[in-house]
């Protein structure tokens, strides 16, 4: 008798034949390198940026704005260069999202100032008339709790010792609250005065926005040096 004879087994044998397959071509690639490509360009987010995203991701921003430029020539031409795997190395959950309610921020980093963050943070329609962005004020007025943030990036796998997390942490908050800071007025204007001497969650989030894309123009910088230099090299041994 054949195994088509045997239901209970030809189950079982079916059953352990989609398990392999779905492990050797889903499960298994993930903890490849060739499909986890890094590049020396991306950096891994600061404590700082890493508290922000949360931050981004707690609030739901991702249900409205992309994170990811697909290569066509319109949405290259709208938000700058299409998105690369190794962007996203040490990105845990990617957000790369399908809804595109407001803009796509995969390249929004340095795209405006801290300044204009806080405002359109606190106000979104006073920089966009036709933007229906909640706004996030209130955030402002929320000290930023970092006492978890040493467990995240190790849990991560960022490389940050304690050290290095707490001088991140300080670092930022002296950048935000020296009286030389670009974006002083606004962020003061938007800060209740208790707590503009202390990191606030929206201070964590516009240091969020300010790295996305950030390292994709060293990136294409790297590439095109590449590019350049075996060019060249062919053209000597030509």
């Amino acid at each position: 008798m054949g195994i088509y004879s045997k239901p209970a087994l030809f189950a079982l044998l079916s059953v352990v034949l989609i398990l392999a397959g779905t492990f050797v071509t889903t499960i298994l690639p993930i903890y490849m390198p060739s499909t986890q490509p890094v590049s020396r360009y991306i950096k891994p987010y600061t404590a700082v940026e890493l508290e922000g995203r949360d931050i981004y991701i707690r609030e739901g921003c991702n249900n409205c704005h992309t994170q990811t430029v697909r290569p066509l020539r319109t949405e290259v031409a709208r938000y700058g260069e299409y998105s690369k795997p190794e962007e996203f190395a040490y990105d845990r959950p990617h957000l790369w999202g399908s809804r595109r309610t407001g803009p796509d921020l995969a390249r929004v980093g340095g795209k405006y100032p801290d300044a204009w963050h806080y405002q359109h943070l606190s106000d979104p329609a006073s920089v966009s008339p036709v933007s229906n962005m909640p706004a996030y004020g209130w955030l402002a007025g929320r000290r930023l709790d970092t006492g978890y943030t040493f467990r995240k990036v190790s849990v991560l796998g960022y490389g940050y010792s304690r050290q290095e997390v707490t001088e991140q942490i300080d670092s930022y908050r002296v950048r935000v609250t020296a009286p030389d800071y670009p974006a002083r007025d606004v962020r003061s204007r938007v800060t209740p005065p208790e707590f503009r001497n202390y990191l606030t969650e929206m201070d964590a989030l516009v240091a969020y926005l300010q790295k996305l894309g950030r390292d994709v123009k060293e990136l294409e910088q790297g590439r095109q040096v590449a590019l350049q230099e075996n060019e060249s090299g062919k053209s000597e041994v030509q």
